[in-house]
């Protein structure tokens, strides 16, 4: 393998810059030649491919988003769109592919090998942390601590107005933020896709909150919740408490921008050198990912089709702490 190729697709995740840093450095040090395909499956597509050198990624370890783009393709789910794209790497001479991204990402790569071959090696970055095979995604802790930095702010206004907040995090399918959201900012009430029953078990632990006489509360809502969007639940509940007077903040995608921390810099650099180093080392089709702290390649299939649910203990620890 002389020659290997990087993009970043899908939703954009901060840390993205770090992983595509960590792909290229390490590949030169192996005396590879590494390129960029810009907007992801649609560049490759297009022959939007370019050799990224040392250089092309100084200084871009702190930056949010992603330098290399990111777009989605309806033109890739097709069986000729994947045959451009093949054509595409195989007019640059591409032994090899790193796919920084989700769940579609890999599902797309994963047909995209079976059909011509071409070796892939995955890396999580996305905020929802639901992909299967790895502990933490690139991006998750970054969005979290962005939510918990707006969840602070708006406790100041809730505790000086005596209102009830109910705060709307992303996560379509996947609770993990507002499970760690929640927890981190102490909310009152977390209702995630992962939980049944959220609004009734909300009333009752707002009943206790009154009886405590508590002046005010915050809710964390992730926008996939069964029971609905935040705005909904408010509305629900204030039937329920006339007395409080409720207010609902979309934090929406303020989760997605920002600098990366420390966590998903490092979560990214590792992760970024692993890739490097299971395309060299022959694997093909896998996700490199961290389980317990250690790195963990996983069929793509198996990140498809497998389910990754928060703990049952966070989730028990996220009900007792918000009764308090």
């Amino acid at each position: 393998m002389k020659r290997i190729a990087v993009f970043t697709s899908g939703g954009d995740a901060p840390g993205m810059n770090a992983g595509v840093r960590a792909v290229v450095r390490s590949a030169s040090s192996k005396g590879l030649h590494v390129f960029g395909i810009y907007r992801g499956y649609q560049g490759m597509i297009e022959g939007d491919i370019k050799r990224l050198e040392k250089a092309n990624v100084s200084n871009i370890i702190h930056r949010g988003g992603t330098i290399l783009k990111t777009a989605r393709s309806m033109e890739f789910m097709t069986a000729d769109g994947r045959k451009q794209a093949a054509e595409s790497l195989s007019a640059h001479d591409i032994d090899g592919v790193i796919a920084i991204g989700g769940n579609g990402t890999f599902t797309g790569a994963n047909i995209f090998y079976e059909e011509h071959g071409i070796p892939f090696v995955g890396m999580p970055g996305t905020i929802d942390n639901d992909l299967y095979g790895t502990d933490f995604t690139i991006g998750f802790d970054t969005a979290c601590n962005t939510a918990i930095d707006a969840i602070d702010k708006i406790r100041d206004t809730a505790d000086s107005h005596n209102r009830l907040f109910f705060i709307e995090v992303m996560g379509r399918h996947s609770g993990y933020i507002g499970l760690y959201t929640g927890i981190g900012s102490g909310a009152s009430g977390i209702l995630i896709p992962e939980k049944d029953n959220d609004t009734n078990s909300l009333i009752v632990t707002l009943r206790k909150a009154i009886k405590k006489k508590k002046l005010f509360s915050l809710v964390v809502v992730a926008e996939g919740d069964e029971s609905g969007g935040a705005a909904h639940i408010a509305n629900k509940v204030q039937e329920e408490f006339p007395q409080f007077e409720t207010k609902v903040t979309i934090i929406g995608h303020l989760q997605r921008g920002g600098s990366p921390t420390c966590a998903d810099r490092i979560l990214a650099s590792r992760l970024g050198h692993a890739a490097v180093e299971g395309l060299l080392e022959g694997k093909q089709n896998v996700m490199a990912g961290i389980v317990n702290n250690k790195v963990k390649f996983t069929d793509f299939k198996d990140c498809i089709t497998k389910s990754k649910v928060p703990n049952k203990e966070l989730l028990s620890l996220g009900e007792i702490l918000a009764m308090g």
